[in-house]
């Protein structure tokens, strides 16, 4: 998850940081909890559950948000956030298309792109 000196967010302190405190926005394919983090750096972090499908499939899911996060969100991204990233079950059978569209909705809609 390192795009451009960003770090990846991967402790579960830090997940549970995040959902405890960030707001949380959603839409078929994707959750997103936000949270202002005091740097200049936007962090990523991304969870999906079992419940979505067997590892191949978690795997496909996590790299099309990374892929899509690293084309789309990245350079047009404010600074400053941490972001986690959750799949829901219907991202299982969601194309590259389908979620690059869910998560720039997600992020038009917490006005967390640079005009």
């Amino acid at each position: 998850m390192e795009f451009n000196n960003t770090k990846g967010i991967k402790k579960d302190y830090e997940f549970r940081k995040i959902y405890k405190h960030g707001k949380s926005f959603a839409n078929k394919y994707l959750v997103v909890y936000i949270l202002k983090n005091k740097t200049d750096q936007t962090r990523i972090g991304i969870s999906i559950s079992k419940k979505v499908g067997n590892a191949v499939t978690r795997n496909r899911i996590r790299r099309l948000i990374k892929e899509s996060y690293r084309l789309n969100i990245d350079e047009n991204i404010k600074k400053g956030y941490d972001l986690v990233f959750i799949s829901r079950v219907a991202a299982k059978d969601a194309t590259y298309k389908d979620i690059e569209k869910a998560m720039n909705h997600l992020m038009r809609k917490n006005k967390l792109l640079n005009e």
